[in-house]
């Protein structure tokens, strides 16, 4: 949006930045469980989707459970 500035004479347009619009952000969290080549494949598939980068999740952490791990992400997202 441009406006006329009167500090810079008749005619002189300044740039004003339009409004932003007031979004909400809420957090939220996966976790997968599984086999670490379940998890891996998993995380590569997200990625591909375009849903989360590989780094943003956790590393593969035991649970306890003989051959599982788990991978937690952790994403903001706008609510509309």
């Amino acid at each position: 949006m441009f406006q006329e500035n009167p500090t810079q004479g008749a005619g002189a347009l300044t740039h004003q930045p339009a409004a932003l619009p007031d979004y909400t952000y809420e957090h939220g969290r996966h976790m997968l469980f599984g086999s670490l080549s379940f998890v891996q494949l998993t995380i590569k598939l997200l990625h591909k989707l375009h849903y989360a980068e590989p780094n943003d999740w956790s590393r593969p952490l035991p649970t306890g459970q003989p051959n599982e791990v788990m991978a937690i992400l952790t994403r903001k997202v706008r609510i509309d």
